[in-house]
C-alpha cells in the first residue's frame, strides 16, 4: 500500500506547536505518515501559523506542486483556511474530497547586471524594487515595449492578486479577486512635482504584458524584495517583471468565499 505522507510546518509558537502535536496524532491514527520536511512523495502540506508562516513554507518547499492548506494560529490569517477547533472536520472533508484547489499565480523578477549576473526571484505576494534605505530612486518604467514614465520615489511594488491584500493594500492599492490573472504595480512614496512626474496610483497589467524597469544610474544599489526576502544588486542594467508559470495550489473548503473573507478580515 502506498504511503500517504503529510508534511506539517509550523511557526514554532506555543499554540502552533500544541496544535501540531494534536494534528499529528489524529493523522497517524488514521493511517497517515507525517513529516517536518517536504518530498516528492508528499500528498499534502499543512502549515500551522499565520500568513507569514504559510509564505515561508511555500518558499522553503520551493513552490511545491502538491496542495497546501493553512491552520490559523496567527493574526489575520488571510491565506489560512482552518481554525484549530475544526481539525476533525478538516480531516473528514479532506478524505471525502470535499474541497477545491485555488491556483494562485506568482510574480517573477529577472535581474540582469553589468557583471553578467542573471538572477530571478519568485514571489507569491509581491516583488518590491527599491533603492538604499532612506534614498529615493529614479527608474525608467516600460510596459511591454512602450516607455511609460520616469519614476521617482521610494520604489515600486508589483503584486499578484493574492498579494493585493498584503503590503499592496497598505500602500493604497486595490484588492483584486485571485481568480483574475494580472499584476498590479503600486508606487511607493512617488514624487509628483514640477521636477518629477510619477504615477500616484496603481496600474493593472494583463497577464501577457511584462514590466521593464531600468535604473537611471548603474551606480545605484537596487534591492529586490520578494515576499520580504531582500537581495541587493549593483550595476543593474534591467529588471523584467512578469507573471510566472509557477502556481501555488491552495486548498479551500466548501464554505470558502473570497469576498466574504475580505469582509470578515478588513471590515
Amino acid at each position: 500500500m502506498k504511503k500517504r505522507i503529510v508534511s506539517i510546518f509550523t511557526n514554532d509558537t506555543d499554540i502552533s506547536l500544541k496544535n501540531r502535536d494534536v494534528l499529528m496524532k489524529k493523522l497517524i491514527d488514521r493511517g497517515y505518515e507525517t513529516s517536518d520536511e517536504y518530498s516528492a512523495d508528499t500528498e499534502l502540506i499543512i502549515c500551522i501559523g499565520g500568513d507569514g508562516a504559510l509564505i515561508r513554507t511555500v518558499h522553503s518547499c520551493n513552490f511545491p506542486q502538491c496542495p497546501i492548506i493553512g491552520i490559523n494560529t496567527g493574526h489575520l490569517g488571510f491565506f489560512q483556511e482552518i481554525s484549530p477547533d475544526n481539525l476533525d472536520a478538516f480531516i473528514s472533508d479532506y478524505e471525502k474530497g470535499e474541497y477545491s484547489i485555488q491556483s494562485l499565480s506568482t510574480v517573477k523578477a529577472a535581474v540582469v547586471t553589468e557583471d553578467g549576473v542573471r538572477d530571478s526571484h519568485l514571489g507569491l505576494n509581491e516583488i518590491l524594487i527599491k533603492g538604499r534605505h532612506s534614498y529615493s530612486i529614479h527608474l525608467g518604467i516600460s510596459i511591454g515595449n512602450t516607455p511609460i514614465e520616469r519614476f521617482s520615489g521610494d520604489g515600486i511594488l508589483v503584486a499578484t492578486p493574492a498579494g493585493s491584500t498584503a503590503y499592496n493594500y497598505s500602500l493604497g492599492g486595490s484588492i483584486v479577486d485571485p481568480r483574475l490573472k494580472l499584476l498590479q504595480v503600486t508606487p511607493i512614496a512617488p514624487m509628483n512635482t514640477t521636477a518629477y512626474r510619477s504615477f500616484t496610483s496603481s496600474i493593472l497589467l494583463p497577464a501577457e504584458l511584462s514590466l521593464s524597469v531600468t535604473p537611471e544610474s548603474s551606480d545605484d544599489i537596487i534591492f529586490i524584495v520578494n515576499d520580504g526576502m531582500e537581495t541587493g544588486y549593483s550595476g543593474v542594467i534591467k529588471i523584467e517583471v512578469t507573471i510566472s508559470d509557477t502556481h501555488v495550489q491552495l486548498m479551500r473548503f466548501k464554505n470558502y468565499d473570497f469576498w466574504n473573507k475580505v469582509k470578515t478580515k478588513f471590515l
